[in-house]
């Protein structure tokens, strides 16, 4: 069974998306202050959900701009390193390969005349999730068409069979 997209899903999302251009989810609070903010990579491994492992590959491919360290070497995270975290999460889930999101870290860190790439790579990345959000909804709308199938067959069978029965 061949499946058009649904052009009319796509468009509504895309309208959606555009009337909040911004992230409507309300910021984390950062767990200590600014001027107390250090945290050790166990403790952002725990906020975050990322392993030290993970922690340690971001900074050495450039992915985490430099983290502190105290006097011992020891890595100490700032909470402006979580909310950079937390983006790299948001990228990650967009299905963004690691190397646009190294890029952008680097884009990032060129400071404002970096702005225009910026907008382009993050621009690219909001079109194929709208795309893969068409397809999903349109692979959402077949299970709902099978679903409801296979839930009115059942019900069809539980009939007859209480039928068949009172004779």
């Amino acid at each position: 069974m061949t499946v058009m997209p649904n052009t009319a899903v796509a468009l509504q999302s895309e309208q959606a998306l555009a009337r909040t251009r911004v992230c409507s989810a309300e910021p984390r609070r950062p767990p200590r202050p600014d001027g107390q903010d250090r945290y050790t990579i166990s403790e952002v491994a725990a906020f975050t959900g990322l392993t030290a492992h993970t922690l340690r590959w971001y900074e050495r491919i450039g992915l985490m701009a430099h983290v502190d360290r105290s006097h011992t070497g020891q890595r100490r995270y700032t909470n402006r390193d979580l909310e950079w975290l937390d983006l790299v999460g948001k990228l990650r889930l967009t299905g963004m390969p690691v190397a646009d999101m190294v890029r952008y870290a680097e884009l990032v860190r060129g400071g404002e005349e970096t702005y225009g790439e910026r907008y382009e790579l993050l621009e690219a990345t909001r079109r194929d999730v709208l795309e893969r959000m068409a397809q999903l909804q349109d692979t959402l709308a077949v299970l709902d068409l099978k679903i409801g199938f296979y839930a009115d067959a059942g019900r069809r069978r539980h009939d007859a069979e209480r039928d068949a029965s009172r004779q």
